[in-house]
């Protein structure tokens, strides 16, 4: 990944899970800088101690004043990966119009606030990367909202990625299944508390549609995004990426 040298890179969401897992990796990978973002201090500190070229900025990708403070204070970036996201489980008839605007807020309108931004001070080469999800290309029960959310994403990454086709700047959409992550534990807790299962048939139920029948590991998502960030990548732009075992 030589093609990394000298870039600077923008992570929000970098404090845990897949966020922090890309910060080590394109840090590993020879990034000149990368910002991690989020809204708690701590686990972003924890991360930035972690690699001399992880440094922490706290944000809230919701406030539009705060994502152009965290591009201010971030200096120029070439790479910019939006990645910070929450995810919430209820039957339709059960969602209150307050859970319905949270997560449009985090899993869109960040994305949104977040590349507008991220591209505003793109003057040149430049890579816009989403964490987006399975839930962006296809439903799953009692998850609407943030399946619509991860739809969001999806039109917006392919529609943005026709604006800036005459750039030297791609956009795309990473979509994993359910991964080896923070928030997949706190979904199997919310299964084990709400059916009585044991973790292990937790599990097997948020498994059962990978044909692989694993959690993805985000390790597989910073390959990918490493991926889009090097040589040979020009052409790749406004795809939406399963990381799935073949779910979708």
């Amino acid at each position: 990944m030589s093609g990394l040298s000298g870039k600077r890179v923008l992570v929000t969401g970098g404090g845990t899970g897949v966020g922090a897992d890309l910060a080590r990796g394109f840090a590993a990978a020879g990034a000149a800088e990368v910002v991690i973002a989020g809204r708690r201090a701590e686990p972003l500190e924890a991360v930035a101690a972690s690699h001399a070229a992880i440094r922490a900025i706290p944000a809230d990708v919701t406030d539009e004043a705060s994502v152009a403070a965290l591009f201010d204070a971030a200096g120029p970036v070439e790479i910019v990966i939006a990645n910070a996201g929450a995810a919430d489980s209820a039957p339709v008839t059960r969602t209150t119009l307050d859970a319905w605007h949270a997560m449009l807020a985090v899993n869109l309108t960040g994305v949104f606030l977040t590349f507008r931004e991220g591209l505003r001070q793109m003057p040149g080469w430049g890579r816009l990367i989403a964490v987006a999800s399975t839930a962006g290309l296809k439903g799953y029960a009692y998850a609407a909202p943030y399946a619509a959310a991860k739809h969001g994403v999806v039109g917006l990454t392919r529609s943005l990625a026709l604006e800036v086709a005459r750039r030297e700047v791609t956009v795309n959409a990473l979509c994993p299944g359910f991964l080896d992550t923070e928030m997949t534990e706190r979904s199997l807790a919310t299964i084990m508390d709400k059916t009585g299962r044991s973790r292990d048939d937790a599990l097997a139920a948020l498994t059962a549609g990978n044909p692989q029948h694993r959690l993805i590991q985000p390790a597989e998502v910073t390959a990918a995004a490493l991926w889009l960030c090097g040589p040979g990548s020009e052409g790749i732009t406004g795809q939406a990426v399963a990381i799935a075992g073949g779910e979708v």
